[in-house]
C-alpha cells in the first residue's frame, strides 16, 4: 500500500520524462555548492606544546580556527576586547576546552582600537616566565568593515580600518624582538588574514590611488566600501611581504644538524628561506558570517548594532548564500593549510634527524630529493589553499627614490651590498612598494600614538581606579 502511494505521488509530482532533468539539476546543484567551498587543506600537523596567538576575538571564524588548532593540541592564547572576566567569555572559554579536551585554551584582554592596550598586553606577555610564540595568527582584520548605504551609515569605519592595520603593525613589531631571539630551529610563522578584494585596490586603474594614500592624509578615503576593504587588504598583503624581506635580510639561521654518524651534507636552498620566521598572508574567501552578514548590518552579535531590514533580508537569500559563500568551517582551510605546510628549512632539519642514514649513501644528502612537492612559500598570499600570484604594479619613483638609486649607483661594491640586503624581487610592487607600505605604517602608527593614551597614562588611570574601589569597598564594610 505504502509502495503503491509512493509511485502514485512519483508520477503525479516527478515525471518520469523529466528525470534526467531534475538528476541534472540536483548534480549541478551539489556541484557549485562544492566548488563555492573551495578546497580543503590535505595537510596535517601535530601542534602539541605549540603556542598560537590569536587576534580577532569571539567572531565565527576565529572559533572555528581556535577549535581546530585546540584540536591537535596546541596552546591557544585568544585576545579579547571584552574583560577576561566577562561571562560571556568565561562561557566559551569552558566550552571550547570541554568540546576539544584541551585545557590549554588561554584569553588574554587586549583591546586592538587602543594602542595603550596593545603595549600592556606586550609587556605583560613579555615580563612573563614563559615568552614562546611559535604563531602569530592575526585574524581580526578578516572580519568586513562597513555594510550598504542602505542599512548602516558610513560612521569610524575608516578609522576602524586604520586601526587595526595599525594593530597589526604594532604588535609584530612589539613581539619580534622575542621571535628574534628564539631557538633558530624552532619553526615560527606570522599569518595576516584578509579579506578577498584586495584585487579591487590592486588593479591598474586604481594603484595610482593606492599609492597617493601611503603618502598623503589629504586623499579622501573611497566612496565605495568594497574598494576600501580591499585597500586594506593589499596594504597587508604588501607589508607581510616586506617584512619577509627584513627577516631574511637578517643574519641567516643555522644549518640544521646531523647526525655524527651520518655522511649526509643537508643542503637549504637561499632562496627558498633565510629565516626560521615566515610570514604570510592568507585570504579565506567571502564567507556567510563574517561577510555577506556585515555587508548587510544583519550581525546580531555585533556590539555596534545590527539593521532589521539587513537581517530580514539575510535570512531570506540564505539558501542562496548557502549555495554560493563559504561557511566558517570551509573558510579556514586556508589558514589551516598555511599553519601546515612544512617550511623548507624544517623540514630538512627533521628529515636528517628521523631518516636512517645507509651505509652505502653519498655525501650529497638524499633528502633534497625527497622533498614534497609543496612547501611553505614565505612572504607569499595563499587563497584556495594555494599560491596566488597577485600582480602589484610598482609605484611611481620620486624625487628622493631617485637620488637614493643615483648615490647607490655611485657607490658601486658598497652599493650592491646595500641592495643585497633587501633585494628587489618585483613580488607585489617590489622593494620599493614595500618600504612605501611599511613607511607609511611607522608615520600612521606615531600619530595614532599621540592621539590616544600613553601606556602610563592608562596604568596610573587602573591604579587610581583600583585605589578609588579600595576606599569605597572599606566604606562599605565599616
Amino acid at each position: 500500500m505504502v509502495l503503491n502511494t509512493l509511485e502514485v505521488l512519483g508520477s503525479k509530482y516527478l515525471p518520469t520524462q523529466y528525470t534526467l532533468h531534475i538528476v541534472i539539476a540536483i548534480s549541478t546543484i551539489f556541484a557549485l555548492r562544492a566548488y563555492s567551498q573551495g578546497r580543503a587543506t590535505n595537510r596535517e600537523r601535530d601542534l602539541h606544546a605549540r603556542t598560537i596567538l590569536v587576534t580577532g576575538g569571539f567572531t565565527p571564524f576565529t572559533l572555528i580556527i581556535i577549535h581546530e588548532l585546540a584540536q591537535r593540541g596546541a596552546h591557544i592564547i585568544a585576545l579579547s576586547p571584552n574583560p577576561i572576566d566577562s561571562p560571556r567569555v568565561s562561557l566559551i572559554i569552558d566550552a571550547l576546552r570541554t568540546t576539544t579536551s584541551n585545557e590549554h585554551i588561554y584569553v588574554e584582554h587586549c583591546d586592538l582600537l587602543s594602542p595603550a592596550s596593545i603595549q600592556s598586553f606586550c609587556k605583560r606577555f613579555l615580563s612573563g616566565e614563559v615568552k614562546r610564540l611559535d604563531a602569530l595568527l592575526f585574524t581580526h582584520e578578516y572580519p568586513h568593515i562597513g555594510a550598504l548605504r542602505h542599512f548602516k551609515s558610513k560612521t569610524e569605519e575608516d578609522a576602524q580600518r586604520e586601526q587595526l592595520s595599525l594593530a597589526s603593525f604594532l604588535l609584530t613589531t612589539l613581539l619580534l624582538p622575542s621571535l628574534l631571539t628564539a631557538p633558530t630551529e624552532r619553526d615560527i610563522r606570522i599569518i595576516n588574514v584578509v579579506n578577498r578584494f584586495y584585487a579591487a585596490a590592486s588593479s591598474p586603474s586604481f594603484s595610482l590611488a593606492f599609492y597617493n594614500s601611503l603618502i598623503s592624509n589629504e586623499v579622501p578615503p573611497a566612496k565605495s566600501i568594497f574598494l576600501a576593504e580591499g585597500t586594506r587588504s593589499l596594504r597587508t598583503i604588501i607589508l607581510t611581504r616586506h617584512l619577509q624581506r627584513i627577516l631574511d635580510a637578517l643574519p641567516a639561521a643555522h644549518i640544521p644538524k646531523t647526525d655524527s654518524q651520518s655522511s649526509a651534507i643537508p643542503v637549504v636552498n637561499p632562496d627558498s628561506q633565510k629565516s626560521n620566521i615566515v610570514a604570510v598572508t592568507v585570504s579565506p574567501g567571502i564567507s556567510r558570517a563574517d561577510t555577506v552578514a556585515r555587508i548587510l548590518n544583519a550581525d546580531w552579535t555585533s556590539p555596534a548594532g545590527y539593521s532589521k531590514f539587513g537581517v530580514i533580508l539575510y535570512l531570506s537569500f540564505l539558501p542562496l548564500l548557502h549555495l554560493f559563500t563559504k561557511s566558517s568551517v570551509a573558510a579556514v582551510q586556508s589558514v589551516l593549510h598555511a599553519l601546515f605546510l612544512p617550511t623548507p628549512f624544517k623540514l630538512l632539519s627533521q628529515t636528517t634527524q628521523n631518516q636512517p642514514q645507509a651505509k652505502n649513501d653519498s655525501l650529497i644528502d638524499r633528502t633534497v630529493t625527497d622533498l614534497p612537492e609543496e612547501v611553505l612559500k614565505p612572504g607569499a598570499l595563499y587563497a584556495e589553499c594555494a599560491v596566488v600570484k597577485l600582480k602589484v604594479p610598482p609605484p611611481p619613483l620620486e624625487d628622493k627614490d631617485e637620488k637614493r638609486a643615483s648615490e647607490h649607483k655611485g657607490k658601486g661594491k658598497a652599493a650592491e651590498k646595500e641592495t643585497m640586503d633587501l633585494p628587489d624581487d618585483g613580488e607585489l610592487g617590489g622593494e620599493l612598494a614595500g618600504r612605501r607600505v611599511w613607511e607609511s605604517y611607522e608615520a600612521a602608527l606615531k600619530a595614532w600614538e599621540d592621539a590616544n593614551p600613553t601606556l602610563e597614562e592608562m596604568e596610573a588611570e587602573a591604579k587610581a581606579a583600583a585605589e578609588q574601589e579600595a576606599i569605597q569597598t572599606e566604606g562599605i564594610s565599616s
